[in-house]
């Protein structure tokens, strides 16, 4: 599946927008908590990906899978960790909270690609950056302000999503840059059994009522499956710095779902930082589409 720079951008808001949409469906769960949240949706996401792998592949793509792949191995311990620590820290803390630790995702992208893909990253990608850094930083400091009991244990769960997502990101770039023809998609797949497997011992007793299971199930396909394939296909084509900024979307749409649809009222400082952040997304995209159409 290969796509155009223009597309793929468009592919990625897409994803961020029903990845954002984990927070809301939470709060409307009656009994689930924790990690049998967890082990719900990963389940759900496994049963997904079991029928569209080969419905998108065909029926020999786990035959194919490449099982001797240090990468394919790492991708999937990386999603294992995003799956597990997103959900947790749902558990723990507010919506707002939890997408605010997300945003230092592009951050930790620059800063891992830099180092050990040494890639040079245009003056516009750094301005905005530095701008979403600026907006992270305001609503983390508000937040803190207003004494959470549950914000820093929340914050430090939802921080391994970041670190994971910009490994797994640089994952991608580096076996394109060694040039393997490597199909991480499967890696999903990977790392929800694997979080599966974690979180299972975890999740007892059951309590979860037949409204939760579907609530997750439905999470599983559409917040979990299919957005997190095509971020991989997306990868090959945008540059991991640049595909974490477009992540950052999530925030903004999980914010404003919470808030119409759970009643989770962010605060001020949550809307103004969410606004600067947004807006370093769209000067990164405009003055990318300058440049490549001048």
């Amino acid at each position: 599946m290969k796509m155009s720079h223009g597309m793929a951008v468009w592919v990625m808001v897409g994803n961020a927008a029903l990845w954002s949409t984990a927070g809301v469906v939470t709060r409307h769960l009656e009994e689930a908590r924790s990690f049998e949240v967890t082990f719900w949706r990963s389940f759900f996401t496994v049963l997904s990906l079991l029928v569209i792998l080969p419905l998108w592949q065909g029926k020999g793509i786990f035959s194919r899978l490449p099982w001797r792949n240090r990468y394919f191995w790492l991708s999937g311990v990386c999603w294992s960790v995003m799956f597990t620590a997103f959900m947790v820290a749902l558990t723990l803390t507010a919506v707002a909270n939890v997408l605010i630790t997300l945003a230092v995702g592009p951050l930790l992208t620059a800063l891992i690609t830099r180092v050990f893909l040494g890639h040079r990253l245009p003056g516009r990608t750094w301005l905005a950056i530095a701008l979403a850094g600026i907006g992270i930083g305001w609503m983390y400091g508000n937040q803190l302000s207003l004494g959470d009991p549950n914000f820093l244990l929340g914050s430090l769960v939802a921080l391994c999503v970041p670190v994971a997502g910009a490994i797994q990101w640089t994952i991608v770039q580096k076996s394109q840059s060694e040039g393997q023809n490597l199909d991480l998609v499967p890696s999903v797949l990977l790392g929800a059994i694997f979080s599966c497997v974690l979180t299972l011992p975890l999740a007892a007793p059951f309590q979860a009522s037949v409204h939760d299971v579907g609530l997750l199930a439905g999470l599983g396909l559409f917040q979990l499956a299919i957005p997190c394939a095509l971020s991989v296909v997306c990868a090959r084509v945008l540059k991991a710095p640049e595909v974490s900024l477009l992540a950052l979307l999530e925030i903004v749409f999980g914010i404003a779902l919470a808030w119409w649809g759970a009643n989770e009222t962010p605060q001020l400082s949550v809307l103004f930082g969410g606004t600067l952040v947004l807006g370093a997304l769209l000067l990164n995209e405009w003055l990318g589409w300058r440049q490549n159409n001048v």
